[in-house]
């Protein structure tokens, strides 16, 4: 098996070009120590395996994910390393690309997004590239699939036919190559390491990379651990930075050829005076958003569901009561089934439409390039409390996932910033409160569902950051981490791309179904049809309703009068989900329209609001819980999490109501 290592700068198109080579690709756990997924797939009829590495932009990792490439580089020796560069963003690309030809592996060099480059003008002589750079050099459009089939060729090969490739040595000013030569020669002598990976070490060690320095610790290389404090006091690393910076200049220039002169004005430049304007950015991010919530909630994805929960609620439901009748089941098992499972479950499936939409939308927005420029948007928003454009990314992520959002918050350098950012995602609206969303407002709100939604996502939004600069003073937390974000090509979304993306945000939620949702479903059938008596006929009897009741008194300055919707909340805490398939339940119903009627008569439209505000900021559930308490490594911040949501919701929540109940 021929082991290929996918290497390169984040937003290079590596992760597209991943997917077309190997067709699909298996999630293989995460790598050792860190929350980033290990892909590993097999490019087709081959024997060849290809490695996705987390993107990078340089072996001298900031953050403990980042880490990852330098790690498999120390400990493993691919055949081959495809690095992945944006065409038109080949000088920064390229800083990576001479550390990865330092350590003589055998290198593919694409150019990917080679459309991109043209477009604006300009295109390089390969073969230049590939004589100055010492590896080959290729061209691809994975967006487009072209230049795959060459690509492909080249690392579809038995381990001896690749041919052997010499460390690129650059012309380092002289008492550095001195200190390199060194350092390499008593590692090779003295250790027995490998000539061209001792010299890849010592200019990796000389150039302050934390990951080596680590590793020469470890394995007690003292060669380079003597000269530790000679190395910094000539500040080598800004040297062999200046050179190679010099080194790919000097090769961009001769490589660079000049393509017919065109009056093309890039449409991209044009689309970001605009959408990043210092004024119309925020405002234009705005209405993207509610444009997304209109199709999800009034154009496509309601529609679709009605006719989903007319399907499950009508001929399902109605098959499985005859069936279950005709075979003689027990009437508590076929109210179990029925009255619980399928009203349960079925009563959250029928929101797929709306969540896929919302997902797909997303998706779109990912792949069009608009996603980073967001970033940049709110970058001048979030520098006022303290954090940057970096702490957005894992926000936005919440709106899938608090999980992956929270986790996505390891690529923060700062560790108060990161603390800061995990601590108020939770507040991040994620697609597990869209079911919910959708019952109250088609109830009580039919008119502006869009709007209703919208304002619950800006107002988490807007509690997040009202904390995030509470903690941000509370934390004294002065050093800032670097904000570098790539502001790619704007592209016309692919059809495959936007399926597969909304595929992988949406599965999440059918898993749940199958799983968390279900077990939560039997739970509350469980407690509404069992009391102190045993099985009751008299949901007002049951375990579910006595501790509803025990508890109204606490949610009545909200406005809920009602104590079905209490012991909903306490599921939630399980899978947000579960909450609209425990009032499904609750209020002895398989049909959506039916639970909408009987949710309208039984809220305003205030004390709906001010509850879909509680659900909103209340507890996380189980699972962001956990993942609050691995990724500080304090069981008492998911505790705090805990305590300080359930506060901040009631009392926003207790606001709404009052001083909306004084204004009416």
């Amino acid at each position: 098996m021929t082991t290929v290592a996918l290497l390169g700068n984040p937003n290079t198109g590596k992760t597209t070009l991943f997917n077309e080579l190997t067709d699909k690709y298996a999630y293989v756990g995460n790598w050792t120590g860190v929350t980033v997924e290990k892909k590993v797939g097999q490019i087709r009829h081959s024997h060849t395996e290809v490695i996705d590495l987390p993107g990078v932009y340089s072996l001298n990792p900031i953050t403990k994910d980042e880490s990852v490439v330098t790690n498999y580089l120390l400990g493993n020796s691919p055949d081959l390393i495809l690095n992945v560069t944006n065409a038109s963003q080949l000088k920064r690309n390229l800083l990576l690309s001479v550390e990865v030809l330092e350590l003589g592996v055998p290198v593919i060099i694409t150019l990917n997004m080679i459309d991109d480059l043209k477009r604006s003008g300009h295109y390089y002589n390969l073969d230049t590239l590939s004589s100055k750079l010492g590896c080959p050099v290729r061209t691809t459009n994975a967006r487009n699939k072209e230049g795959l089939t060459e690509l492909r060729a080249d690392l579809v090969c038995e381990q001896s036919e690749i041919k052997p490739n010499s460390p690129l040595k650059l012309n380092y000013p002289m008492m550095v190559n001195q200190a390199i030569r060194q350092a390499a020669d008593s590692l090779t002598k003295d250790y027995k390491i490998d000539a061209k990976f001792a010299h890849w070490i010592a200019i990796q060690y000389i150039n302050h990379n934390k990951v080596v320095r680590k590793y020469a610790t470890i394995h007690q290389l003292k060669p380079l651990l003597s000269q530790k404090a000679y190395y910094d006091a000539q500040k080598f690393e800004d040297q062999i930075f200046e050179t190679r910076l010099s080194f790919i200049e000097n090769t961009l220039t001769t490589a660079t050829e000049q393509l017919q002169s065109t009056k093309h004005v890039a449409l991209t430049s044009k689309i970001d005076k605009v959408v990043t304007h210092p004024i119309l950015g925020l405002p234009i991010f705005v209405g993207i958003f509610y444009l997304m919530f209109k199709l999800s909630f009034d154009w496509i994805g309601t529609p679709l569901s009605g006719y989903l929960d007319g399907f499950l609620s009508g001929p399902v439901s109605t098959w499985a009561n005859q069936f279950l009748t005709q075979v003689g089941a027990l009437p508590m098992l076929r109210s179990l089934i029925v009255n619980g499972l399928i009203a349960g479950v079925g009563g959250v499936l029928v929101f797929i439409p709306q969540i896929f939409v919302l997902f797909a939308c997303i998706t779109i927005l990912e792949d069009s390039g608009y996603m980073s420029r967001a970033a940049l948007v709110t970058d001048r928003i979030m520098e006022m409390i303290g954090l940057n454009g970096k702490a957005f990314i894992p926000l936005i992520i919440g709106f899938g996932c608090n999980v992956t959002g929270i986790m996505a918050a390891r690529t923060i350098e700062q560790p108060k910033e990161r603390l800061i950012t995990t601590l108020i995602s939770p507040f991040m609206s994620c697609s597990a409160r869209l079911p919910i969303y959708s019952l109250f407002v088609a109830a009580l709100f039919p008119r502006h569902q869009a709007l209703i939604v919208l304002s619950l996502y800006f107002l988490g939004i807007v509690v997040a950051l009202l904390m995030a600069k509470v903690y941000h003073i509370i934390f004294q937390a002065e050093e800032h981490s670097v904000f570098i974000v790539e502001l790619p090509q704007y592209h016309i979304p692919r059809l495959d791309i936007v399926w597969h993306g909304t595929w992988d945000k949406g599965k999440g939620f059918i898993k749940k179904a199958g799983t968390i949702i279900f077990a939560g479903t039997v739970l509350i059938w469980l407690l509404s049809n069992f009391g102190v008596s045993g099985y009751v006929t008299q949901i007002d009897q049951s375990f579910a309703a006595n501790l509803g009741q025990i508890l109204l008194p606490i949610f009545k300055p909200m406005g809920i009068s009602t104590w079905q919707p209490i012991s909903a909340l306490l599921t939630g805490v399980l899978a947000k989900e579960v909450i609209s398939s425990s009032m499904m339940v609750l209020f002895h119903t398989s049909n959506q329209g039916a639970l909408i009627a009987m949710i309208g008569g039984s809220f305003t439209t205030l004390s709906a609001y001010a509850l879909l505000v509680f659900i909103l900021l209340y507890i996380p559930c189980f699972a962001t819980i956990g993942t609050i308490k691995s990724e500080t490594g304090s069981a008492k911040w998911a505790a705090y999490s805990v305590v300080s949501g359930l506060v901040i919701s009631y009392t926003l929540a207790f606001l709404i109501f009052q001083i909306g109940s004084l204004l009416m």
